[in-house]
Protein backbone atom coordinates (compact mmCIF):
# COMPACT_ATOMS: atom_id res chain seq x y z
CA UNK A 1 0.00 0.00 0.00
CA UNK A 2 2.75 2.47 0.92
CA UNK A 3 4.66 1.64 -2.25
CA UNK A 4 1.54 2.26 -4.36
CA UNK A 5 1.01 5.64 -2.65
CA UNK A 6 4.65 6.59 -3.19
CA UNK A 7 4.44 5.61 -6.86
CA UNK A 8 1.22 7.60 -7.29
CA UNK A 9 2.78 10.64 -5.59
CA UNK A 10 5.83 10.36 -7.84
CA UNK A 11 3.65 10.12 -10.96
CA UNK A 12 1.43 13.00 -9.92
CA UNK A 13 4.35 15.20 -8.79
CA UNK A 14 6.82 14.47 -11.58
CA UNK A 15 4.97 15.97 -14.55
CA UNK A 16 4.10 19.24 -12.79
CA UNK A 17 7.45 20.84 -13.68
CA UNK A 18 6.94 19.75 -17.29
CA UNK A 19 3.24 20.69 -17.47
CA UNK A 20 3.56 24.06 -15.72
CA UNK A 21 6.97 25.45 -16.59
CA UNK A 22 8.12 28.79 -15.20
CA UNK A 23 8.38 30.89 -18.36
CA UNK A 24 8.92 34.25 -16.71
CA UNK A 25 12.23 34.45 -18.60
CA UNK A 26 10.20 35.08 -21.81
CA UNK A 27 8.49 38.21 -20.42
CA UNK A 28 9.31 41.55 -22.00
CA UNK A 29 9.57 43.36 -25.31
CA UNK A 30 11.74 41.62 -27.90
CA UNK A 31 12.90 43.03 -31.23
CA UNK A 32 14.36 41.27 -34.28
CA UNK A 33 15.92 43.36 -37.07
CA UNK A 34 17.19 40.67 -39.45
CA UNK A 35 16.57 39.50 -43.00
CA UNK A 36 14.87 42.73 -44.08
CA UNK A 37 12.08 42.36 -41.57
CA UNK A 38 11.22 43.99 -38.27
CA UNK A 39 9.55 41.70 -35.74
CA UNK A 40 8.42 42.94 -32.33
CA UNK A 41 7.23 40.31 -29.87
CA UNK A 42 5.89 41.12 -26.42
CA UNK A 43 5.15 38.68 -23.58
CA UNK A 44 3.47 39.61 -20.32
CA UNK A 45 4.89 38.28 -17.07
CA UNK A 46 3.09 35.13 -15.85
CA UNK A 47 -0.09 36.00 -13.96
CA UNK A 48 -2.13 33.19 -12.39
CA UNK A 49 -0.93 30.65 -15.02
CA UNK A 50 -1.39 33.00 -17.99
CA UNK A 51 1.09 34.77 -20.25
CA UNK A 52 -0.29 36.96 -23.05
CA UNK A 53 1.73 37.65 -26.17
CA UNK A 54 1.62 39.76 -29.31
CA UNK A 55 3.78 39.71 -32.39
CA UNK A 56 3.93 42.29 -35.19
CA UNK A 57 6.03 41.69 -38.33
CA UNK A 58 6.76 44.33 -40.97
CA UNK A 59 8.41 43.22 -44.21
CA UNK A 60 8.27 44.52 -47.78
CA UNK A 61 5.61 47.11 -46.94
CA UNK A 62 3.27 44.53 -45.38
CA UNK A 63 2.36 43.90 -41.78
CA UNK A 64 1.43 40.63 -40.10
CA UNK A 65 0.32 39.99 -36.54
CA UNK A 66 -0.41 37.24 -34.06
CA UNK A 67 -2.05 37.12 -30.66
CA UNK A 68 -0.85 34.34 -28.38
CA UNK A 69 -1.28 33.02 -24.90
CA UNK A 70 0.45 30.40 -22.82
CA UNK A 71 -2.02 28.89 -20.39
CA UNK A 72 -3.45 25.61 -19.09
CA UNK A 73 -5.36 23.52 -21.63
CA UNK A 74 -8.29 23.12 -19.22
CA UNK A 75 -9.62 23.98 -15.78
CA UNK A 76 -8.24 20.87 -14.07
CA UNK A 77 -5.47 21.58 -11.52
CA UNK A 78 -3.11 19.24 -13.38
CA UNK A 79 -3.97 20.45 -16.89
CA UNK A 80 -1.01 20.68 -19.25
CA UNK A 81 0.24 24.06 -20.42
CA UNK A 82 0.14 25.03 -24.06
CA UNK A 83 0.88 27.85 -26.49
CA UNK A 84 -2.34 29.03 -28.15
CA UNK A 85 -1.52 30.84 -31.42
CA UNK A 86 -4.06 33.07 -33.20
CA UNK A 87 -2.34 34.41 -36.34
CA UNK A 88 -4.18 37.35 -37.93
CA UNK A 89 -7.55 36.37 -36.43
CA UNK A 90 -7.58 32.76 -37.57
CA UNK A 91 -8.86 29.95 -35.36
CA UNK A 92 -6.49 29.18 -32.48
CA UNK A 93 -3.93 26.41 -32.86
CA UNK A 94 -2.85 24.63 -29.67
CA UNK A 95 0.77 23.61 -29.08
CA UNK A 96 1.15 21.74 -25.75
CA UNK A 97 4.44 21.95 -23.84
CA UNK A 98 6.50 18.86 -24.65
CA UNK A 99 9.70 19.86 -22.82
CA UNK A 100 11.05 22.72 -20.77
CA UNK A 101 14.08 23.83 -18.78
CA UNK A 102 14.97 27.08 -16.97
CA UNK A 103 15.75 28.86 -20.29
CA UNK A 104 14.15 26.73 -23.03
CA UNK A 105 10.65 25.52 -23.89
CA UNK A 106 9.32 23.39 -26.73
CA UNK A 107 5.66 23.37 -27.79
CA UNK A 108 4.33 20.83 -30.29
CA UNK A 109 0.91 20.34 -31.84
CA UNK A 110 -0.61 16.92 -32.48
CA UNK A 111 -1.35 17.42 -36.20
CA UNK A 112 1.43 16.31 -38.54
CA UNK A 113 -0.09 17.97 -41.62
CA UNK A 114 0.03 21.56 -40.35
CA UNK A 115 2.91 24.04 -40.31
CA UNK A 116 4.36 24.78 -37.92
CA UNK A 117 4.43 21.52 -36.00
CA UNK A 118 6.82 22.76 -33.29
CA UNK A 119 7.65 26.10 -31.61
CA UNK A 120 10.90 26.53 -29.67
CA UNK A 121 11.96 29.45 -27.45
CA UNK A 122 15.39 29.69 -25.86
CA UNK A 123 16.86 32.55 -23.86
CA UNK A 124 20.55 33.42 -23.71
CA UNK A 125 21.12 36.62 -21.71
CA UNK A 126 19.40 39.51 -23.51
CA UNK A 127 18.73 37.33 -26.57
CA UNK A 128 15.57 35.32 -27.14
CA UNK A 129 15.89 32.79 -29.94
CA UNK A 130 12.68 31.48 -31.44
CA UNK A 131 12.00 29.05 -34.23
CA UNK A 132 9.18 27.16 -35.83
CA UNK A 133 9.67 23.77 -37.42
CA UNK A 134 7.62 21.40 -39.52
CA UNK A 135 7.04 19.91 -42.94
CA UNK A 136 5.82 21.78 -46.01
CA UNK A 137 5.38 19.87 -49.26
CA UNK A 138 7.20 16.85 -47.83
CA UNK A 139 10.29 18.87 -46.83
CA UNK A 140 11.47 19.85 -43.35
CA UNK A 141 11.32 23.62 -42.89
CA UNK A 142 12.60 25.90 -40.15
CA UNK A 143 12.07 29.63 -39.65
CA UNK A 144 14.22 31.36 -37.02
CA UNK A 145 14.19 34.68 -35.20
CA UNK A 146 16.89 36.22 -33.00
CA UNK A 147 15.28 38.77 -30.70
CA UNK A 148 17.10 41.31 -28.55
CA UNK A 149 15.57 42.69 -25.37
CA UNK A 150 14.46 46.27 -26.04
CA UNK A 151 12.52 49.16 -24.55
CA UNK A 152 8.78 48.94 -25.24
CA UNK A 153 7.84 50.10 -28.77
CA UNK A 154 11.44 50.50 -29.94
CA UNK A 155 11.99 50.27 -33.71
CA UNK A 156 15.00 48.77 -35.42
CA UNK A 157 17.87 51.32 -35.51
CA UNK A 158 17.96 51.68 -39.30
CA UNK A 159 14.26 51.14 -39.81
CA UNK A 160 12.84 53.33 -42.58
CA UNK A 161 9.50 51.54 -42.91
CA UNK A 162 7.73 53.56 -40.25
CA UNK A 163 5.09 52.25 -37.88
Amino acid sequence: MLTALMMTAALVGAPQAELRPDLGWMAGYWLSCESGRQVAETWSPPRLNLMAGTSVTVRNGRVGWELSRIAPTGPEPDAAFAYFAVPEGQAPTTFPVVSSSPSRVVFEQARDDDFPKRIVYERDGDTLNARIEGVIGGEERTVEWRFRKAELNTDCPTWAGGR
